[in-house]
This record gives C-alpha cells, sequence and structure tokens, in this order.
C-alpha cells in the first residue's frame, strides 16, 4: 500500500456499520409508503440531475481547447433540443405535483387508516356477521418535560417512555402536551407529528413486523431535550394481552394527584407503568384543569360563546393560572392588574373615553 493513511479511516467505517437506515427500511405501512414517495421523488430529480451532470463532463471535454470541434457561427435554435428541454421538466413538475397530492391526502395522519400492508386491506364489519371488525388502539399520548406519558383508555393503564401495540392492528394516537410544543416521531411506523398543549393532534399508523423501535421528540423543547426518548415495542396479540395485566398487576395508581407530580420537569425517567387512570385524565390535560381548583378551557370558551360571565364571573377569571409554575418547582408569580372589558357598561367606557378626550 503507497499510502497508508488509508488504515486511518478503516476506524470511520467500522463505525458507520452500526448505523441503522430506519427511514429506508422501516417497520409501518405508513412509514412504507412515506419511503416509496421519498425514493420515487428522488428518481424523478434524478431524471433531470443525471443526465446534465453528465453533459457537463461531455461538453468540457468535447469543447476543449485541444479539440477539433465544429464551428457554428449562426446556429441559434433547435426544435428539437427546446421540446426536450421543456417537457421533461414539465412532466416531471406534473407528475411530482400528482403525488404530492396523492400523498398528502391518503397518508394524512388524521385519515384512518384503510390498508394494513400492501397486500391486506383493514377488516370492515359486514352486514349479518356476528364478529365485528378490528377497532383501532387508541394511545393518548401527553408529552411532558422531558418524558412520554402513554395512556391507553380502553385498557385502564398508562406507560412512561414505553410503547407496546400488538402487530397488524391500526393505531390512533391522540396527541397533546402538558406545558411546551414537542414532536412526536417514531422513525419505524410514521411521520413526525407535534404535541401542543391546550390542543389535540392524531396520527394513524400501523406496525407490520414484531421488534423494539426507538422514538423521541423531533422538537427542541428544553435542557432534558436530548434524553426525551422512548421504546416501542410491535408484540403478537398474546403478548399484549401479558403487558397488559402486568401494568395492571404491579402498576402505581395514576390519579389526578399522581399525575401533578409526575409532571414536574425530570431527565432520563425509567419505564414504569401504572393502573387505576380515570377515564377523564386525557381531557383534563387536554383543558389544562387536572387540578380541580382550574377552569377549564372548554367551560371558559363556553362561557364567552355565551357572553361571558359578566361582573359575578371576575373573580373566576381572576382565579385562573395555567402558568403551573408553583407545581412545576418554580415561584408563584407576581399578582398583575387586568382589566376585563365585559365588566362594563357600554356607557362606561364611552365616558371614559369621552372623559379622555376632553382633557
Amino acid at each position: 500500500m503507497r499510502n497508508p493513511r488509508f488504515f486511518l479511516l478503516l476506524p470511520l467505517f467500522a463505525v458507520l456499520g452500526g448505523c441503522q437506515m430506519v427511514l429506508l427500511s422501516p417497520s409501518g405501512d405508513v412509514a412504507v409508503q412515506q419511503r416509496n414517495l421519498m425514493l420515487a421523488s428522488v428518481a424523478l430529480m434524478l431524471i433531470v440531475i443525471i443526465p446534465v451532470m453528465a453533459l457537463t463532463v461531455f461538453f468540457a471535454w468535447r469543447y476543449r481547447a485541444s479539440a477539433k470541434a465544429t464551428y457554428h457561427p449562426d446556429w441559434n435554435h433547435s426544435l428539437p433540443l427546446e421540446v426536450v428541454i421543456w417537457s421533461v421538466p414539465l412532466l416531471i413538475i406534473v407528475v411530482l405535483g400528482a403525488m404530492t397530492w396523492m400523498g398528502t391526502h391518503l397518508l394524512d395522519p388524521y385519515r384512518p387508516l384503510n390498508r394494513i400492508s400492501a397486500s391486506k386491506p383493514v377488516a370492515t364489519a359486514k352486514m349479518g356477521e356476528r364478529t365485528p371488525a378490528k377497532q383501532p388502539l387508541v394511545i393518548q399520548v401527553v408529552a411532558l418535560d422531558w418524558k412520554w406519558l402513554f395512556l391507553y383508555p380502553g385498557q385502564g393503564i398508562a406507560s412512561l417512555n414505553e410503547v407496546v401495540a400488538p402487530v397488524d392492528q391500526p393505531i390512533e394516537f391522540r396527541i397533546t402536551s402538558s406545558a411546551v410544543m414537542n414532536s412526536l416521531f417514531i422513525p419505524a411506523l410514521a411521520g413526525q407529528i407535534y404535541a401542543m398543549p391546550g390542543m389535540q393532534t392524531k396520527l394513524h399508523a400501523v406496525i407490520n413486523h414484531a421488534g423494539e423501535f426507538e422514538g423521541f421528540s423531533a422538537n427542541y423543547s428544553g435542557a432534558g431535550f436530548s434524553d426525551m426518548r422512548f421504546r416501542f415495542r410491535g408484540v403478537d396479540d398474546n403478548a399484549f394481552g401479558e403487558w397488559v395485566q402486568t401494568a395492571s398487576r404491579n402498576g402505581g395508581p395514576l390519579q389526578r394527584e399522581d399525575y401533578l407530580v409526575l409532571e414536574r420537569p425530570s431527565e432520563r425517567e425509567a419505564v414504569r407503568h401504572f393502573r387505576d387512570v380515570p377515564a377523564d385524565l386525557f381531557e383534563a390535560i387536554l383543558n389544562r384543569c387536572v387540578d380541580r381548583a382550574k377552569l377549564c378551557m372548554r367551560d371558559m370558551m363556553a362561557m364567552d360563546a355565551r357572553g361571558g360571565g359578566g361582573k359575578e364571573g371576575i373573580a373566576t377569571v381572576a382565579a385562573l393560572e395555567y402558568d403551573k409554575s408553583v407545581r412545576r418547582g418554580g415561584q408563584p408569580l407576581p399578582p398583575r392588574p387586568f382589566v376585563l372589558a365585559i365588566a362594563c357598561t357600554p356607557s362606561d367606557v364611552y365616558g371614559t373615553a369621552g372623559a379622555r378626550r376632553s382633557n
């Protein structure tokens, strides 16, 4: 070997050998369709890129200084060349546009699945059948600082930093956040979807192969962001039933008071399971009223839709505090003066404005 520095690159190849190209080899049908869309888009764009790169080399060689190329000083137009130059990119744009439109609708994360895999559609109930179709597994997701809480309302359990789902069963994720915006991302299963406080997003997906996969937050959310990871395990129906029974038997309770403690910021939390989960816990988290002393967002919006609480509702509005600084380990915020316009009559508002104009 003339250049011994080549051996210095061997450790680099050893490190790269441990990489997993999960995006190009996913285990869920939604992620597979997204992978195929990405590969098709790249292939279409290479139709232009490869000829351009090849022609760049060809023209550099063909019209080099030492070459005896034919000189055509009066040449300025070629109809076949113009047709190729304009038609090929136009066709590529049309095809890419059609693929984007179809992918946007067919792979909408809010859209229920219509297939388990390319050769297996979702089973639907038919007239006269006693056995109903298999319903999607509902998993409610709460992004905490800095951990993930997964609620299973149909099973009455919850898990921290672990998701378990049966293979070939549709999954419906209902996602929200407790404090700041996050992003749920399981590359082997489907694309990422944001988790936002006071809002609910959805993600429909399915896992087609048993195994253990990585999930994490794809949106920076503070100091513990790097360790905000969890495990996603695809198992068969029997293993899923055993996991549910184990969580119901060995897990700790997760009442509202327990959630308020769990909600406090922490890092590198171990996997934990919970039982006795209230059926309305996710709705309370979504409406930011796990603490029963707080007014739920849905109730506040209902009051606003009916014209507000009037003067009698000032005390209720003044007591609202959604920063949760105290139970999150911080200091209580100092009281701030506020003006509630709905408590003023039109004559009060106009009279004040008129007095100011007169002054």
